[in-house]
């Protein structure tokens, strides 16, 4: 198809005055950006008129699909009232309502709600505050340690790039990073059960560190941006146990695991386990508004009570803090997930994705699938990342009309959780004749 002129101008734009996001500009500039106007459902549409199937829900927030009437409904309701009032020093209706039902369906034992505007920042508000709920109940406290996971990513910030265990963030931004006692991945740890070797060397270092650990943090079920690396059944189960032992923090990062991409509202409902603090994000508002929120225990919050001139308020917040507009439409999503039953669907495409997933099986150069509810990595063999086989792979997908985004050589499809099996079956289609052309007929 032949690029109209105003695509080419808002190449030039792009190229002119964009700076993207984990992006090598040098090769963005020297290609042409793929510019999408609009969207309905789980398709995108380009500003040419192509449509693409939407395989990784515009980096994995879209839940009820593109231009839900339901949603859009709730955000013009709200724009009618108000777009914005803080929260500091005021409170607003759909904020209020909001954390109710947050309340309702998180893990129980979870009573407060505490909102920023990403996953990065929901994260980074879990640390602050446990630093600070040890420095509160244990005046003088030596905690200052995390413990965390090689291969977890909790986003951007540096206090989460700090517990996140990617060698390439650590490399480049070591002297700015707090230290952080890091564990090897679960997912190496996968053919074993919950009372693994990972599980007691962690022990042994809760022992050795007595009183210095904050709390542990994690993805729970699956690290996703490493390249959904599954973790052992009950994994998550004997951590928690290990921190009820040793009286240490669990922080539970569901940013990408939240709001039923696994098959229930949160992943940590598979291990019936409750985290003391919870971070959620991406899905939230349906994939329509930046929200994030931290949800933690009472102890937690009751921690920071007292007289203004003892300094114990959590000094943490943000300008667009519980915004109205997107608490509202949060609200209208949640809804929605009970009146369309959408969990149940849910469960209907999971196990449809679980038997399609089956033919990449047959492909020479596919090394493993991996499939956490709706969430999956196709991995590749390892080619070298100067060979860029997985963004090859991406690339020719697109042209089959699926939009998708790799995670080095793992291809991912995460696409929305309202996708029906026939869509789901054309994304599988193209995601495995891309594999194909790119790599098996070479």
């Amino acid at each position: 198809m032949t690029k109209n002129s105003k695509t080419l101008r808002l190449q030039e734009l792009d190229k002119l005055y964009v700076w993207h996001p984990f992006t090598q500009m040098k090769d963005w500039v020297e290609d042409h950006p793929l510019i999408i106007e609009s969207g309905d459902g789980v398709f995108l549409q380009d500003t040419d008129g192509k449509k693409y199937l939407d395989g990784v829900s515009s980096l994995w927030v879209t839940v009820h699909g593109h231009r839900k009437k339901a949603l859009d409904r709730s955000l013009t309701r709200q724009l009618k009232k108000i777009a914005h009032s803080t929260l500091l020093g005021l409170a607003n209706v759909p904020s209020i309502e909001l954390a109710k039902e947050l309340i309702q369906i998180a893990p129980k034992g979870l009573t407060k709600v505490f909102y920023s505007d990403n996953g990065s920042t929901a994260v980074e508000v879990a640390l602050k505050m446990a630093y600070q709920y040890w420095q509160h109940i244990e005046p003088g406290s030596q905690r200052t340690k995390f413990i965390s996971f090689r291969e977890d990513y909790h986003g951007d910030t540096l206090g989460s790039v700090s517990v996140g265990g990617m060698d390439l963030f650590h490399r480049i931004f070591k002297p700015l990073l707090f230290d952080v006692i890091h564990f090897p991945s679960p997912y190496f740890f996968r053919n074993k059960d919950a009372t693994n070797p990972l599980i007691q060397k962690m022990e042994e270092v809760m022992v050795q560190n007595k009183n210095r650990i904050i709390g542990v943090v994690m993805e729970p079920l699956i690290q996703a941006a490493a390249g959904m690396l599954l973790h052992p059944n009950g994994f998550l189960k004997a951590v928690r146990k290990l921190c009820d032992r040793h009286n240490i923090l669990l922080i539970v990062d569901e940013v990408a695991t939240g709001f039923g991409r696994t098959g229930k509202m949160f992943a940590c409902e598979h291990e019936k386990v409750t985290p003391d603090l919870m971070a959620v994000a991406k899905g939230m508002t349906g994939g329509y508004l930046p929200l994030a929120a931290t949800l933690v225990k009472e102890k937690i919050y009751n921690a920071f009570l007292g007289e203004y001139s003892q300094f114990k308020t959590f000094f943490h917040g943000h300008t667009y803090t519980g915004n109205p507009l997107a608490c509202a439409v949060a609200l209208e999503s949640l809804r929605l997930f009970k009146k369309e039953k959408l969990l149940k669907k849910v469960q209907k495409n999971i196990v449809f994705l679980k038997k399609e997933l089956v033919r990449f099986n047959r492909l020479s150069h596919v090394k493993e699938i991996r499939q956490c509810g709706m969430m999956v990595g196709i991995e590749l063999e390892k080619f070298l990342l100067r060979e860029k086989m997985g963004i090859k792979v991406c690339q020719q997908a697109r042209k089959y009309g699926a939009i998708l985004r790799p995670l080095g050589n793992v291809i991912v499809l995460m696409p929305p959780l309202a996708i029906q099996q026939k869509e789901l079956q054309m994304l599988l289609e193209m995601t495995c004749q891309a594999i194909v052309d790119v790599i098996e007929r070479d």
